[in-house]
């Protein structure tokens, strides 16, 4: 057989070609009528939020379609006049943020430890941290109790902020020593080399490497505390009460304060939603990180 009587290999007809894309626009289609889909509650709760009581008693939140000028921010000014909301929202603060803080801290040092330190017990210890991760929070709630009213904080913030902590280490250790341990070996033995001691490599190497799974912990935990009801409920009295607890005794007044009760739940929901896009880029790469190599 001569080079002119070589077959060439001809490439996808135009067919093909069509019912590939045919079949990706389909795709796209079918994912963004999902999308849409489940964003309607959002969308019905965002509109509502806009609406006036006497619109919301009697109409459904799609009518705004048509009668737009029932938007109006008057709800969300009641909102903020509220005492009872404000205080909640700032307890909510005051307890995710030094909540996540401590996870953060404590899990990554915790995590670097067990990755790359050497100390008697180390693998039981990482045993029983595992074994801690199916321990429910309702089998803590009456122990706990006990302690913290030996202590006298039952009913503060630190007791929540407390709580939180010590159920939120053991996922965080168990996922920042999983993701340390791949860290190359030569880099932490390349700065002994040079002198820098286990704190310093903490923190000029493996904490700079490891921020793709801290930022995706820290959303994570930041979702997990902000969006409790159960602990907060518990541990937590009137004048400590997050924003969960507050929205939840608004309900037993529905009636009456219906523009409270969607402003506020959709405040509640917005302030972790934008948490979660602004880290977006670096959920994305903690969760594919060491998926190629």
């Amino acid at each position: 057989m001569t080079a002119t009587d070589t077959p060439t290999r001809r490439g996808p007809g135009a067919a093909t070609r069509l019912a590939a894309r045919a079949g990706g626009g389909a795709v796209r289609l079918g994912l963004l009528l999902t999308a849409l889909f489940w964003l309607v509650p959002t969308i019905g709760l965002l509109i509502s939020s806009l609406r006036g009581p006497a619109d919301i008693s009697t109409s459904g939140w799609w009518r705004v379609f048509t009668d737009p000028a029932q938007l109006t921010l008057h709800n969300y000014t009641e909102l903020m006049g509220n005492g009872t909301i404000t205080h909640a929202l700032l307890n909510s603060v005051l307890i995710t943020v030094p909540v996540t803080v401590l996870v953060i801290v404590i899990g990554a040092m915790a995590g670097y430890a067990f990755a790359w330190l050497e100390f008697p017990g180390r693998d039981w210890l990482f045993l029983l941290l595992i074994g801690l991760l199916v321990v429910p929070i309702q089998v803590a709630l009456i122990p706990v109790t006990k302690l913290y009213a030996t202590f006298g904080i039952f009913g503060s913030l630190l007791g929540v902020i407390l709580f939180h902590t010590a159920f939120g280490l053991p996922f965080a250790i168990f996922l920042l020593r999983n993701f340390f341990a791949e860290i190359p070996r030569e880099l932490l033995e390349a700065g002994r080399l040079d002198g820098a001691g286990e704190l310093r490599l903490f923190a000029r190497v493996v904490v700079p490497l490891g921020g793709p799974a801290i930022a995706s912990l820290a959303i994570f935990q930041f979702l997990w505390v902000w969006n409790d009801m159960l602990v907060a409920l518990i541990f937590a009295n009137s004048g400590s009460a997050p924003l969960t607890v507050a929205l939840q005794e608004q309900t037993r007044q529905f009636g009456d304060n219906i523009d409270v009760l969607s402003s506020g739940a959709f405040l509640s929901m917005a302030i972790p939603l934008a948490v979660f896009f602004a880290f977006q880029r670096q959920f994305v790469s903690g969760i594919t990180a060491g998926a190629v190599k």
